[in-house]
């Protein structure tokens, strides 16, 4: 099930997932960095999040957080843990994440992901997204996927 974050039960695992999952496949960031690890909650807080889990209070398998600048869909963060990868998991959470987007006017969907992670770009492609940019400072890619149907 896809339900929204519940920030007393769900922000310890999501912070593990970060650490573990996202951090080490970015350029910019370090395990080790604790002012990016402290403000995870504050970067949590300020956007949307939603997370898979089996049941209404079931510790999370995997999450989606975003933001709703304009009429842009930004993706932040997607993790899934590695046991419950290839389940369609992170394809479920981007498609509910869309469809919200939709419901909120967005026409475009906008995100970054590191060069260090072909799995997500694979991911992304195959979900429509084009890469438009990259930036070889950060080592990441930018990728944008029309959320209205052309004219």
């Amino acid at each position: 099930m896809i339900r929204l974050w519940r920030p007393r039960t769900d922000s310890a695992e999501i912070i593990r997932l970060i650490k573990a999952e996202l951090i080490p496949l970015s350029h910019t960031a370090s395990p080790r960095d604790a002012q990016t690890i402290h403000e995870l909650p504050k970067r949590l807080r300020e956007g949307v999040t939603f997370v898979n889990s089996r049941t209404k209070t079931s510790t999370p398998l995997g999450f989606i957080h975003f933001y709703i600048k304009g009429d842009v869909l930004q993706y932040d963060l997607l993790a899934v843990h590695p046991q419950h990868r290839g389940k369609k998991i992170g394809t479920m959470l981007m498609s509910h994440v869309e469809a919200y987007g939709r419901s909120k006017n967005c026409s475009l969907a906008r995100l970054f992901v590191d060069n260090s992670n072909p799995r997500a770009q694979r991911l992304y492609t195959q979900l429509g997204f084009d890469t438009v940019n990259y930036y070889h400072d950060l080592r990441c890619y930018e990728m944008t996927k029309a959320l209205t149907a052309p004219f």
